[in-house]
């Protein structure tokens, strides 16, 4: 008996980006949520473009598109093109740096289309600087060792920019605050311990303590206004 074959997997992508592909997405597939599971499948380039690397087209979208966080065919497609670029070696797209890049994107887990967009940047400016590494590591002279190094420089002050602009998102622009030393007046209480204030909550890590006893000399003295 014959084994069933596997259906080929379709070219999804072309690099000068003139057209979007006509993908409808199985409703079967949603309904289920079997690819949520799942991790997301290898890119494979071709001559004029790249395809998904699954055995049936269909769920291999569905699967990438959840990896990479976002909704829509149409944004899934141009994530991947751009990385496809970003990925070039030797002025050709290099299968091994984008299987990198799509594996640190989808490890960060980007949760919606502005994290998608943000998270393939950073492993675009990483892949970028580890360029400009190279190029320092093997400058023949001082020109391009200055220029590998300012290259390097702007692209690693960027890179944690991203981290820290992909964690503001994350807690919605919420900035938290930390307050470790605090200056209390007399008969006044105070909290040992940082506070962090964050969505106008604020958190100790310590109970308040009680106010400083009043000192044996001060009692004396009011006991003996009180006598007279």
């Amino acid at each position: 008996m014959a084994e069933p074959r596997a259906r080929p997997a379709r070219a999804l992508g072309n690099l000068d980006m003139n057209t979007a592909p006509d993908i409808t997405v199985p409703t079967s597939i949603a309904a289920t949520g079997q690819t949520n599971a799942a991790a997301a499948p290898r890119i494979k380039l071709l001559s004029h473009g790249f395809s998904i690397d699954h055995p049936d087209p269909e769920i291999g979208e569905q699967l990438m598109a959840n990896a990479l966080g976002v909704a829509s065919r149409e944004a899934m497609h141009g994530i991947i093109r751009q990385l496809v670029k970003a990925s070039v070696s030797g002025e050709r797209p290099d299968e091994v740096n984008l299987s990198f890049m799509i594996s640190m994107v989808t490890s960060i887990k980007p949760r919606d289309a502005v994290e998608a967009m943000l998270v393939a940047q950073m492993v675009s400016v990483h892949v970028m600087a580890m360029r400009c590494a190279h190029h320092l590591a093997n400058a023949d002279d001082l020109a391009q060792h200055d220029s590998a190094a300012r290259a390097l420089g702007r692209l690693a002050r960027t890179f944690p920019a991203q981290i820290e602009a992909l964690n503001r998102y994350r807690s919605h622009g919420e900035p938290a605050i930390t307050v470790q030393n605090v200056s209390v007046g007399d008969g006044g209480k105070a909290i040992v311990g940082n506070v962090t204030q964050h969505a106008r909550v604020i958190v100790s890590d310590k109970k308040p303590a009680p106010a400083a006893p009043e000192s044996a000399e001060r009692v004396g003295l009011q006991a003996k206004a009180r006598s007279r």
